[in-house]
């Protein structure tokens, strides 16, 4: 586009208010760097919502303006621009009619664009506008992500049969993954998963796909990829392996690694574990960031389980279980702890499968059972460096209960984790594996169990309709209909359409008192535990989580679908 033009329709944006004139002079400024459009400036420096800027310039063009996220375009209307030019180009075909494509893009008034495209794909084109943030959704979300990539390096007739030739050879297909398509895709997988927000990348191989799917608020979501990414299966695993060190000849045994990657200023740690199965390795990346919070006010007590955490925390021995399901968030929990405990003069020592987080002046151990090196055997280790705080990553039989256990009867303050549903159900879990129960009477301080529920979209949160009939639900806790602040997520660019960002924990505390010991040294059932704590003050995860609701930071349906195993003792 020409200066003069931006210049103009910049002036019409200072005339309607949208912007001010500092604003603009500051957009054309960065135009004259990047060459982007200049309504794409303005958004993307912040100076105004897309939907402003564009409906504007639509009625001073007098061309139209779309909302992509409103259409569902016909594949063959996608298959009228390959996914290369679309990617380049920035554009996605929405209409083919009397031999002219309708195309989204951003800057219509681009000349130069508009003539390469009638070149390249040898019919006129008419350009409507559309926004910058939804057309890459769309190209995402029609040719698959790294689309472009592939094709490539595919040809028309699909050449599987060479592929799959190739990876029986080791040193082809080490060739293969490190060939810069292959590099590429891999890289934009990662992107994409980082930008989305993604704990986990799975990559599963079938008879006749290759599944890549992200985790991504504790959901599952099927990521669209080409279907042409199934012929190149083994070289995309074997560029991960790479990545992450293992050995690209072995396909036959389970692998693990890890890969650190920067992202900008901050440092991602993968950890990388392959599969074998029935038609190929599957692939799974665990994403950890170093932006992790370790601080106890940010993972989700309410005022008077901090304080509970709290004066748990400064006992001087003991043990601390946090209990919970793989993927409730109870490491974060353990580190948080261990972050209060941490100053110069405390020794903690942590025994961890894997270590996720390095944390400043904290002696932390990695077990390795291929050398015998397990948790009992860190945990008797641990006990000849004098620590006064021990963590280890995860109790799992009966000789490391042992061990931690007589260590939090000798001076040593523990903290663990384990499997159950409830806190309560961590008494009867360790009685199960034979520990006596005048042991881990005298030993337990606290139980904690937690869940993780989805937070509410901020840009996308509006008040619910049917407040009275929510409230009606929620038997659980006493409310008070006027104070109640219930929300939802109307689904945003923000939340991928979802209504929900980020997560917080749900927590149900036992802290152990004499009458809990005495029922535990007479084996009372989890269920009969949980009742006298409940009777002592306790709140159960559903409770807890009900009070998140009424402070409008989750859904009702939110917490009903993380507590939905729960059962509330009678009495």
């Amino acid at each position: 586009m020409q200066i003069k033009d931006s210049i103009l329709i910049g002036q019409r944006l200072v005339d309607e208010g949208i912007i001010t004139p500092e604003q603009l002079d500051i957009s054309l400024k960065d135009q004259k760097v990047t060459g982007d459009f200049i309504c794409t400036v303005v958004v993307r420096l912040g100076f105004a919502s897309e939907e402003k800027v564009f409906s504007l310039l639509s009625r001073q063009l007098n061309i139209a303006y779309i909302k992509l996220k409103d259409k569902d375009i016909e594949p063959l209307i996608i298959q009228k621009v390959p996914a290369k030019f679309a990617s380049h180009y920035k554009i996605i075909p929405i209409e083919f009619k009397d031999n002219v494509l309708t195309i989204a893009m951003t800057d219509p008034l681009d000349i130069r664009t508009m003539d390469d495209l009638r070149l390249l794909l040898g019919f006129d084109v008419k350009g409507v506008l559309a926004s910058g943030l939804e057309i890459e959704e769309a190209i995402r979300k029609y040719y698959g992500v790294g689309a472009e990539t592939l094709e490539k390096m595919i040809s028309k007739e699909a050449p599987s049969r060479e592929i799959r030739e190739a990876a029986e050879k080791a040193e082809d297909l080490e060739a293969m993954a490190e060939d810069a398509s292959i590099v590429k895709f891999v890289n934009q997988i990662l992107s994409e998963a980082i930008k989305s927000r993604a704990t986990d990348i799975h990559l599963e191989p079938f008879q006749d796909e290759l599944r890549t799917r992200f985790r991504i608020d504790g959901i599952l979501y099927n990521i669209n990829t080409p279907e042409t990414i199934k012929y190149f299966h083994p070289a995309i695993v074997s560029r991960i392996k790479i990545m992450a060190h293992l050995n690209i000849a072995e396909h036959r045994l389970p692998q693990d690694g890890r890969i650190t990657l920067k992202v900008e200023e901050h440092e991602l740690d993968l950890r990388v574990s392959t599969l074998p199965t029935a038609f190929g390795e599957a692939v799974h990346i665990r994403i950890l960031s170093g932006k992790f919070f370790l601080e106890l006010e940010k993972i989700g007590l309410l005022a008077q389980d901090m304080k509970i955490i709290e004066q748990v925390i400064q006992k001087p021995h003991g043990i601390i279980f946090v209990t919970g399901p793989t993927g409730a968030g109870k490491s974060t929990t353990l580190y948080a702890c261990l972050a209060r405990k941490n100053s110069s003069d405390v020794k903690i020592l942590t025994i961890e499968d894997p270590v996720e987080y390095q944390l400043k002046g904290v002696n932390q151990m990695q077990v390795n059972p291929k050398i015998g090196f397990d948790f009992a055997a860190g945990l008797r280790h641990m006990l000849r460096h004098d620590p006064d705080v021990m963590m280890v990553g995860e109790v799992r039989d009966y000789e490391t209960a042992e061990i931690a256990i007589r260590a939090a009867l000798t001076g040593h303050l523990v903290f663990s984790t384990l499997h159950t549903n409830d806190a309560a159900g961590a008494v009867t879990r360790l009685l199960d594996m034979g520990i006596e129960p005048f042991l881990v009477s005298s030993s337990l301080e606290c139980l904690i169990a937690q869940r993780l529920v989805r937070l509410i979209c901020p840009k996308c949160k509006a008040p619910v309709k049917n407040k009275s009939e929510i409230l009606a639900q929620m038997k659980e806790i006493e409310t008070d209909p006027a104070k109640a602040q219930i929300y939802n997520g109307a689904g945003c660019e923000e939340c991928r359409f979802t209504g929900f960002k980020g997560r917080t924990a749900i927590y149900e505390i036992l802290v152990i008192t004499e009458a809990i010991r005495e029922m535990i040294l007479a084996r009372n059932s989890s269920q009969q535990i949980k009742q006298k704590a409940i009777q002592q003050g306790m709140r159960t995860l559903r409770q807890d989580g009900l009070q998140k609701v009424l402070l409008g930071l989750t859904t009702y349906s939110e917490v009903v679908r993380v507590t939905q195993q729960e059962e509330l003792p009678e009495g």
